[in-house]
């Protein structure tokens, strides 16, 4: 448990430290400030859609794998627990 404590702590001493977290792509932030600056707002509205885009679909995909292994495994405990309870019936 101390262990993840630690890591918890080197993670977001990482995430609080790091200036290039509010770093922009210089193609991006341009086209935004352009559209910006003549009232459109088309560009802005597909760019923050993609940056959800981005956002969502890799913990979607872990989220997937964590159901499926969770579902395996218990499928494989019932098969072991209903093997186990056989046993007990044949030794009795």
């Amino acid at each position: 448990m101390k262990k993840y404590g630690i890591l918890l702590l080197v993670v977001l001493l990482c995430v609080l430290t790091s200036e290039s977290v509010l770093a922009q792509c210089a193609m991006c932030k341009g086209a935004v400030e352009t559209n910006m600056s003549t009232g459109k707002n088309v560009i802005g509205n597909g760019i923050n859609f993609g940056i959800a885009y981005l956002f969502v679909f890799p913990y979607l995909t872990v989220g997937v794998i964590a159901y499926l292994w969770y579902r395996n495994s218990r499928k494989a405990l019932e098969q072991k627990m209903a093997l186990q309870a056989r046993m007990r019936e044949v030794l009795k």
